[in-house]
């Protein structure tokens, strides 16, 4: 069976955990994969490796969010000229949510990343909550199959988008155990979040938890990745970081504190726990599934909640440490590409 991967409106560096997503699923295909594949990917994501893939030139991609949504605009109006890139294959999945270019046949399988403009519209412009709701209704109400990173989101395409439950296939994301792995480095005193700087990330009670952590603890730190905004005192942000230097921060801190208000599914708690890091996280939308009970887990609209989290990991590292890898264990990226291969099939079928 030969299978059409659209990775097309994929932006390296801006999409976050999608990214994640879209590059391991290619690699795992690559590696376990039981059909022909055939990858297209944007001018700026030629770095996709792991199955035979294509520069789509003629789709104009963009990194600013009005250059993205011109292209992919343009891309369903030269949706026929996108369409013949996808000339001899039985199935076609869009990762990335929305479905460019538009497709009746071959049978097109989207995956749905979250929903969090229906939880957290408040964190939305109107231009953005209509984009979205659009974007997204048509891309889910064409698909044959629908696959969602999480129950959670299944029950939210079926519940907000009146989709058959018998059309969503939940699967979960993986874990590259060969990259995040326990190290024998000494641990230090310090918290690590790794998140960009957006509303539902939660930085502004992090920050408020914070200042009374380290009431308690006078010695503690907080280090931040990919957030480019004012701390406060005892607050480090390195920015970017690379993958190894966040696989360094996971092995040498005290403990991984996820405050998030949505996840669709939550990478950077399981991440934390393959290396050996405690965590302690939010119970908001997928996490709890995603974490199950490797994972300390607090209300993140309550300030307090999260304090008693963080203190319980900082007081009980082995035991947290423990649940946490024997919770990690259970997630790899081939099991995740096998449950895609089933898929394709079926939707083929």
């Amino acid at each position: 069976m030969h299978v059409g991967i659209s990775l097309l409106t994929l932006v390296p560096r801006i999409s976050g955990g999608s990214e994640t997503y879209a590059r391991e699923l290619v690699r795992a295909l690559g590696r376990v994969g039981e059909h022909s594949y055939r990858v297209l990917l944007p001018s700026i994501a030629s770095d996709v490796n792991g199955l035979p893939s294509e520069i789509v030139d003629e789709y104009r991609a963009a990194r600013s969010m009005p250059g993205r949504i011109a292209a992919m605009t343009e891309g369903i109006v030269r949706g026929r000229r996108l369409r013949r890139r996808l000339s001899g294959v039985d199935v076609v999945h869009f990762p990335l949510t929305v479905m460019i270019p538009r497709v009746a046949t071959p049978p097109p399988v989207v995956t749905v990343l979250d929903l969090q403009h229906e939880y957290l519209p408040e964190f939305f412009s109107r231009a953005e909550r209509a984009y979205r709701r659009a974007a997204y209704g048509w891309s889910i109400r064409r698909s044959q199959l629908v696959i969602t990173i999480s129950e959670h989101a299944a029950r939210a395409v079926v519940e907000r988008y009146s989709v058959p439950e018998s059309r969503v296939r939940p699967i979960h994301l993986g874990l590259d155990h060969a990259v995040f792995r326990p190290g024998d480095e000494a641990r230090g005193r310090f918290l690590v979040y790794p998140a960009r700087g957006w509303p539902h990330k939660n930085h502004e009670r992090l920050f408020v938890a914070f200042a009374e952590l380290r009431r308690r603890h006078p010695d503690l730190e907080l280090v931040l990745t990919a957030y480019d905004g004012e701390t406060p005192p005892g607050v480090r942000s390195l920015g970017h970081v690379s993958r190894d230097e966040l696989v360094g921060l996971y092995r040498t801190a005290a403990g991984l504190v996820f405050p998030s208000l949505y996840e669709g599914f939550g990478q950077p708690p399981l991440e934390a726990m393959a290396c050996g890091c405690p965590v302690a996280s939010s119970s908001a939308a997928a996490l709890p599934e995603v974490c199950g009970d490797g994972a300390r887990l607090f209300d993140p609209t309550s300030v307090e909640a999260m304090v008693e989290a963080v203190d319980d990991i900082l007081a009980r590292p082995d035991e947290w440490r423990a649940r946490g890898l024997a919770r990690a264990a259970g997630f790899s990226w081939e099991q995740t590409a096998r449950a895609h291969d089933a898929v394709y099939a079926a939707a083929a079928g």
